[in-house]
């Protein structure tokens, strides 16, 4: 007796069309980077690192190297995701479009917990220093997060302690989650070592996942907004050429209006900006598109936070709008800048271009009216000729019967031939006309 298979138990393909060849990448993309659940007390040191020029198969070799994966397959790196679980400590590798991060998490040591004032935490790591200065790339952020219990009952005394752990000036602190499940710290100053320190303090209840979804948004935050302050270097660089070359523009301008340069001069000097426009905007469009992304990322990252103001205290939030919404709004005002400079040299170029066309256009026609002045004056002139050749023809026809006459009167015909000839003058000039006039007709006719 057959048993048949019930829906759960049936493969897709007997119930649905053939998949797209994209869907299951498409469906696991949201699946692709998942939370690590971080237990406390945890220590996160997380570097991220600018990958351009440097191979999959290159930070592949790198994490070969670390205890028991000597064997590591390219293949696992495929999809830009990777965690790998030690005995007591996790790492995590994430590869993007510009940068490469590596989380590590691993206990933090007890001399490190709240109420530590400093303490050293690059000692106590689990991976050796040289592992991680030999990480393949250019650093971009480098954070040591602590995770540490505590009692947010008194939060003005939890800060005072987190503030000493810091081990800097005071710095910016927040309650994070509706109901003030934890309370994140940083003074967002890079130390001498190159790290910079983050604390966040929570009860000894909070579950691992929601502790890890606080480290990934603390530290995605702090990478984003390094990234998005990538464009403000170029916008300090595009400075002085986009003044120039609006100087310049001016002036091109002000020639067109009083035509006090020849057209081949302005055309000259146009190309010229116009191919320096155009080639600045090649090089940093890129750049200025990344920048109003992670500008954005920055700002969805601090509403995921749901930040609360601690007493005393500049929230997180508002100290990366405070320092970063100028820079990020003199990045699109160079952006909006450059875009119309070039639409300005373009319009520019389509009213030299319609000077030039115009110019062009009256050269033509005085030089159409000098021809047709010179096919007038050689219709006269041929006509002129005409006149004469019938002139000429007549002339010879007539010779030829005088001479055809003295012969005749030689031969004894009674004829004189002096007036044969003059009688002969209009019957020979009327054919000659005739014949030309006959000519002309034939040669219309073609």
């Amino acid at each position: 007796m057959s048993s048949a298979l019930t829906p759960a138990d049936t493969p897709a393909s007997s119930w649905l069309p053939p998949d797209d060849a994209q869907r299951q990448a498409l469906h696991n993309e949201v699946h692709a980077r998942p939370t690590a659940r971080i237990h406390l007390p945890a220590l996160v040191v997380y570097v991220a690192v600018l990958n351009e020029g440097v191979s999959r198969e290159q930070e592949c070799e790198h994490l070969r190297l670390l205890s028991g994966l000597s064997s590591l397959s390219l293949e696992r790196l495929s999809g830009n995701f990777l965690r790998l679980r030690f005995d007591g400590f996790t790492v995590k590798w994430e590869r993007h479009t510009e940068f490469t991060r590596y989380s590590i998490v691993q206990p933090l040591p007890e001399t490190a917990l709240l109420g530590a004032s400093d303490p050293d935490l690059l000692s106590a790591l689990v991976v050796e220093a040289e592992w991680l200065r030999a990480i393949p790339g250019r650093t971009i952020a480098a954070t040591l997060l602590g995770m540490v219990p505590g009692d947010l009952d008194q939060p003005a005394l939890t800060l005072e302690k987190a503030t000493r752990w810091l081990g800097g000036p005071p710095g910016m602190a927040s309650m994070l989650g509706e109901n003030g499940h934890s309370l994140a710290v940083s003074n967002f100053l890079l130390r001498p070592d190159g790290f910079e320190r983050m604390l966040v303090v929570a009860p000894s209840s909070i579950s691992a996942t929601r502790a890890g979804r606080v480290s990934q948004r603390l530290l995605e935050l702090e990478t984003y907004r390094l990234m998005a302050l990538r464009g403000l270097p170029v916008t300090k660089q595009l400075g002085p050429m986009l003044a120039q070359s609006e100087g310049e523009l001016a002036d091109i301008m002000a020639s067109l209006e009083n035509k006090a340069s020849a057209d081949q001069t302005l055309l000259d000097t146009l190309v010229s900006l116009a191919a320096r426009v155009e080639r600045a905007t090649a090089e940093h469009v890129y750049r200025f598109a990344a920048t109003r992304a992670y500008d954005g990322l920055v700002t969805q990252r601090i509403s995921e936070l749901r930040e609360s103001a601690v007493s005393g205290s500049q929230t997180i939030g508002e100290f990366m709008k405070r320092r970063l919404s100028p820079a990020m709004a003199t990045v699109v005002a160079t952006a909006q800048r450059l875009t119309s400079l070039s639409e300005r040299v373009a319009r520019t170029s389509a009213l030299l271009r319609t000077r030039v066309d115009i110019a062009t256009a009256v050269q033509n026609q005085q030089l159409l009216e000098k021809l047709t002045r010179g096919q007038q004056l050689q219709l006269r002139l041929q006509a002129t000729v005409e006149g004469l050749s019938i002139a000429a023809i007549s002339y010879y026809v007539i010779s030829l019967i005088l001479y055809g006459g003295k012969a005749l009167k030689a031969a004894g015909v009674p004829l004189n031939p002096e007036i044969a000839a003059g009688a002969m003058v209009p019957v020979v000039l009327w054919a000659s006309w005739t014949a030309i006039r006959r000519i002309h007709k034939n040669l219309r006719s073609l």
